[in-house]
């Protein structure tokens, strides 16, 4: 687990959108296993695209689909899975964040840490090699950061790379690597 702190306006969120190609820097590099994701356009940017998992700091739910239909989304745009198989690996991650039973349920019946479970769920429901998650303990009950502190080394231990932005002692003490980006000393 790589975490990365700073303070706020550090610019934390922007180096996520940066190695996903959400935006483009000014100058300069944003390497992704020795690519450069600043130079890549259309299908190969969504081949590097494809190795990331995303957890926004806001969920980035779609308010129009239930929270299943919302993890089982990146499945049905960017597979070509049966349905049956769609449906199967959506309702694991849900029942992996607890929220099994929620599925039905839209993003504005839910709680914040319901809701930041689910987009989790979204998250993973791909089996990405990078996870990236901004924020995603803000707004979770204890036991759900417990929870979450599971899934993020479970995800270690199965491989993945795990880059975590976050303010939560906790999660900050469980990761490898720490890159403070606050003002200099």
């Amino acid at each position: 687990i790589t975490a990365i702190i700073g303070q706020s306006g550090s610019g934390k969120s922007v180096l996520i959108k940066h190695l996903i190609g959400l935006i483009r820097p000014d100058s300069g590099q944003a390497l992704v296993d020795g690519t450069d994701v600043v130079q890549l356009r259309g299908k190969a940017l969504d081949r590097v695209r494809e190795k990331f998992g995303v957890l926004f700091q806001g969920g980035a739910l779609f308010d129009s689909m239930t929270l299943f239909d919302n993890v089982a989304f990146p499945l049905r745009e960017k597979t070509r899975l049966a349905e049956a198989e769609i449906a199967e690996r959506a309702m694991h991650r849900l029942e992996a964040v607890g929220l099994a039973d929620m599925g039905y349920k839209y993003p504005a019946e839910l709680s914040g840490g319901m809701k930041k479970r689910a987009a989790l769920a979204r998250a993973l429901v791909q089996d990405p090699q990078i996870i990236l998650f901004d924020e995603p303990t803000t707004g979770l009950h204890f036991a759900d950061i417990d929870r979450l502190l599971k899934v993020l080394q479970t995800l270690v231990d199965q491989g993945n790379s795990v880059l975590v932005i976050e303010h939560n002692l906790d999660v900050i003490k469980s990761a490898d690597w720490i890159i403070d980006l606050g003002p200099e000393g």
